[in-house]
């Protein structure tokens, strides 16, 4: 079974994933990452690709794109330093990245390597959703990975009911049509896209990311959907300290209060 699917059967609330780039804060920090998160008892991990214009992401996850790229981080490194993840590592792995790199290396040799490093899973944020289901799909099937798709606030019941019937393993909701970032808290009118949601009876399980920083946040999260997704302010934090292990230590500290 993917691990992705046995995750969400085995654990129905309270996930905790996070998200850091590859590359970042140290061109070969990437597998250490990995390894010290999962050890720590984080449910699911994604690694982002770097990239030169991410155009979802905010000025905290572009700036560590950036640093990753300078030092030299590829697509092509990055299967390097996946190599041999799985004898240390059971937990979920998602590549989350742009469709230029993925593009440019060729999408089945992409699937292909993911399989061979045990990657379960990918999100792709400008994939169409009619290039996933005529192209896509069919080969990321073949390999057993999950495409994962993003809904927003702005998506429509009726595409996310399409969503929900042709994807597999998770849904994420992103809390706001904005980039990546951390909020306070999230407003009336976030929770009631929450509650649309919630109340579509969907076959799917959700995770909620964008914005989560502290114990408000959170909680709404996990209230909403069977877990969270936290990105930026993991990785504010690993690039001001420079330790997976300190910076998770200070996140977990920022989500009691």
């Amino acid at each position: 079974m993917n691990r992705i699917n046995r995750l969400f059967e085995e654990k129905k609330q309270g996930i905790l994933s996070l998200y850091f780039c590859a590359g970042h804060p140290s061109p070969d920090s990437t597998a250490d990452i990995i390894r010290t998160l999962a050890s720590r008892g984080i449910d699911m991990l994604e690694v982002g690709i770097p990239f030169s214009d991410p155009m979802a992401d905010g000025p905290v996850i572009q700036d560590a794109a950036t640093k990753a790229l300078r030092g030299g981080m590829s697509l092509r490194k990055l299967f390097t330093q996946l190599e041999g993840i799985r004898r240390d590592v059971d937990i979920p792995l998602v590549l989350m990245g742009y469709l230029n790199p993925i593009f440019h290396f060729g999408f089945e040799a992409f699937c292909r390597q993911c399989a061979e490093c045990g990657i379960d899973g990918m999100i792709i944020p400008d994939l169409p959703f009619r290039d996933y289901m005529e192209h896509y799909k069919p080969v990321a099937d073949r390999y057993g990975l999950r495409i994962i798709m993003l809904i927003t606030p702005e998506t429509s019941e009726e595409r996310i009911r399409f969503i929900d019937e042709h994807t597999d393993g998770f849904i994420y909701m992103v809390s706001s049509a904005a980039t990546t970032g951390a909020q306070k808290e999230f407003d009336d009118s976030k929770q009631a896209y929450f509650n649309r949601v919630n109340g579509m009876g969907l076959r799917h399980p959700r995770m909620i990311g964008f914005g989560i920083s502290n114990r408000q946040t959170l909680e709404a999260a996990q209230r909403n959907a069977a877990g969270a997704i936290i990105g930026s302010r993991f990785v504010l934090l690993l690039d001001e300290l420079h330790s997976a292990d300190k910076a998770l230590d200070r996140l977990l500290a920022d989500l009691e209060h």
